[in-house]
């Protein structure tokens, strides 16, 4: 018995050296200053009357509060009291410490000071130094609560008290500011040159000199595409004002036409008129179509990024709007349909465009005008994608971010090291984590799809047997390809749930093999609505099968979003047999919109897509695209206390950011997107 007592107590000593020993070696890892700051202010908050920075310090460290069960798991504390703190010989750091107990996973904000780093806060928390008395400063969240009292720590972040931007945010910055500097600097050259002129210049040759710079370069229409284009035949039209200039003009008239393209009294021009861009009339149901669509995206995104981590009543909102079809517009309800719209127009105006420069061009598809027409896509969508790729990249080192910040810092900072996708337009391809800006996983997907339009129109002047087989086989496969990956890999239909599912858009959400449907139908329709001789409705009630069917279709489509929104634990068929086929039945269903406002079955809903209010916003829609989710990511990252769902919490945020993303991509677009579209490259 001796012998046994005698083993247990060597057995506790040894114990005992080995946990003073690894204390030891924890502080002996903790950096000197560090370890002092922090004994200068644990020692200052169990005073009497502790000094001032101690207070805010203590106060600015994260707490539980209420709704823990809702899913207000997140103590952020409070960003900017923290580092308002000065210590004699520090100041506040503010630093997240991120958490796992059971199945909730939480960050906690904390306040150090500055001399330490992020290994030391790890030291500090692991070791428990951070204690106040008797009480730890990270108290676990309550077992009864979260099923679980162990809390273990799985990693830190430390945001830093100073702005520090590197050469590329510096690079990304310069490009930003010459990329608007041009524009403007045309402006003001241009206003300059017409006051000179308009004192040395006669004022009949003053006038013969700018119609021949306006017509060659100001004279703006639409190539059936969703851009405008300058007109092709306009230098024709105005030959011999090109071939015989004027001699007092003619030393000035290079520069004057350069400088008139980036001027904004070109740009601006057309941008806000109400007048349908769509050439020989028609297709002005499109305008309100897009609009439409377009708000549908902007209030999913303004409802799913806060959701992602900014919510202290997240399961709240879940449990509210997951399963209501009243929250069809949100991020509840199967958002993801007006991508597949935005497809649909793509396909369509991509031929649409295709076949009007065929017919321009003597009926011939040569190489050159393919070139040609894949240049212009290019310089369409590249300026301005390119434009805010950088201006991101330059807010990421130059706005102060909040607490909420962190989770779209990795997301965000891969522009750094895959900005060259983005410009390739091939950054749907890219594993999801590695998308630069992750909303332009669109424009490469939408490029993509465009390349094919020549192809498949040049097999439909071909053979239309051959075409007939050529599309109907692509679109087969993307729908069989789309179920398959559904049920091999147990996807779900889009909902909140999925936003957890990495395998939901790396190999479905953003892949061109499954999200061809959409578009190949929209060349189809654009092919027929181009060559059509006759109409397709010839009676009424025609057209009243047609809007029963298409209604239905739509109402079905939604409704199903909500009954499969369970991710499924098997391969399951009716969750294959959806996505499979349910983009290219959305599809369809608004294929019948399009043609049945064109051949005047349209009724109301025609004249409501067709409002004159929907013209100027479809002119800045792709600016609008582009520049919403800089807004949303703006004001979640500056936020310092988490977002409470409510509905008129929400619907002020959609209000606020559609104000906001109006106005400054009326700005971008004048500055930055059309003086690009105004440039002529290759012949007509």
């Amino acid at each position: 018995m001796q012998s046994v007592l005698k083993m247990a107590l060597i057995w506790v000593v040894f114990l005992m050296i080995a946990g003073c020993s690894l204390a030891l070696e924890s502080t002996q890892a903790l950096s000197q200053r560090c370890m002092e700051d922090t004994d200068s202010f644990l020692w200052e908050i169990n005073q009497d009357r502790p000094k001032e920075f101690a207070v805010l310090m203590y106060d600015s460290f994260g707490k539980m509060g209420s709704n823990v069960e809702g899913g207000n798991t997140n103590q952020p504390g409070l960003l900017q009291q923290c580092r308002s703190a000065h210590g004699p010989t520090f100041s506040g750091q503010y630093c997240q410490v991120f958490l796992r107990q059971g199945t909730a996973q939480y960050f906690v904000g904390i306040c150090v000071p500055d001399s330490c780093g992020e290994a030391d806060v790890q030291m500090l928390v692991v070791y428990g130094r951070l204690q106040y008395g008797q009480m730890s400063l990270i108290p676990p969240l309550p077992p009864i609560l979260v099923n679980d009292s162990t809390q273990e720590m799985f990693m830190t972040h430390c945001l830093s008290n100073t702005i520090t931007p590197d050469a590329s945010d510096i690079t990304c910055l310069f490009v930003c500011c010459v990329m608007v500097a041009i524009p403007l600097a045309a402006t003001l050259s241009t206003a300059l040159i017409k006051w000179q002129r308009s004192r040395e210049v006669s004022p009949a040759a003053e006038c013969s000199c700018l119609n021949s710079d306006l017509n060659l370069y100001g004279t703006m229409k639409s190539n059936g595409s969703s851009s405008t284009e300058i007109n092709s035949n306009t230098s024709e039209e105005n030959g011999r004002d090109s071939s015989s200039p004027n001699p007092l003009c003619f030393p000035q008239r290079c520069l004057y036409q350069c400088l008139q393209v980036f001027s904004l009294q070109t740009t601006s021009q057309g941008v806000l008129s109400t007048s349908s861009s769509f050439r020989g009339g028609g297709l002005s149901s499109l305008n309100g179509i897009r609009v439409l669509s377009l708000l549908w995206i902007m209030c999913g995104h303004s409802s799913q990024f806060p959701v992602v981590n900014n919510l202290d009543n997240y399961k709240n909102w879940k449990n509210t709007v997951e399963s209501s079809p009243l929250y069809v517009l949100s991020i509840s309800g199967p958002v993801f349909l007006a991508v597949d719209t935005f497809l649909l127009l793509g396909g369509l105006l991509s031929a649409r465009s295709l076949l009007g420069s065929i017919g321009r061009a003597e009926d011939r598809l040569s190489p050159r005008l393919v070139a040609c027409y894949l240049i212009r896509r290019i310089k369409r969508i590249q300026p301005l994608h390119l434009f805010i790729m950088c201006l991101t990249i330059g807010l990421i080192s130059l706005v102060r971010w909040g607490p909420y910040w962190f989770p779209l810092i990795d997301t965000l900072m891969d522009c750094k090291s895959y900005w060259w996708a983005n410009l390739l337009l091939i950054s749907n391809l890219l594993p999801v984590h590695e998308i630069c800006i992750p909303w332009t996983w669109y424009l490469s997907l939408d490029f993509q799809c465009y390349v094919t339009t020549p192809l498949l129109v040049y097999f439909y002047r071909l053979n239309r047997g051959v075409f007939a087989c050529v599309a109907g086989g692509l679109l087969l496969m993307t729908s069989l390809c789309s179920a398959v990956v559904t049920a091999l890999l147990q996807l779900p239909v889009f909902q909140p749930s999925t936003l957890t599912s990495q395998n939901y858009v790396l190999y479905y959400y953003v892949k061109p093999y499954t999200r061809y449907g959409p578009f190949l139908i929209g060349i189809l329709t654009g092919i027929y609505l181009t060559t059509k001789k006759d109409q397709l409705l010839k009676k009424k009630w025609q057209a009243a099968v047609g809007w029963f069917c298409c209604l239905s279709v739509m109402a079905a489509l939604v409704e199903f979003a909500y009954i499969l929104r369970e991710t499924p634990t098997y391969p399951s068929v009716p969750h294959a047999l959806y996505q499979g086929l349910h983009r290219q039945l959305w599809a369809l269903a608004v294929t019948w919109i399009i043609v049945a406002c064109e051949e005047g079955y349209g009724g109301f809903i025609n004249r409501l897509l067709s409002l004159d209010v929907w013209v100027p916003l479809s002119n800045i829609s792709f600016a609008c695209y582009l520049t919403h989710p800089v807004f949303i990511i703006l004001y979640i990252g500056l936020q310092e206390t988490p977002i409470h769902y409510t509905d008129i919490n929400f619907m002020y945020m959609f209000l606020g950011h559609i104000s906001l993303t109006l106005v400054v991509s009326y700005v971008l677009t004048v500055l930055v997107e059309k003086p690009y579209l105004l440039i002529k490259w290759g012949s007509k």
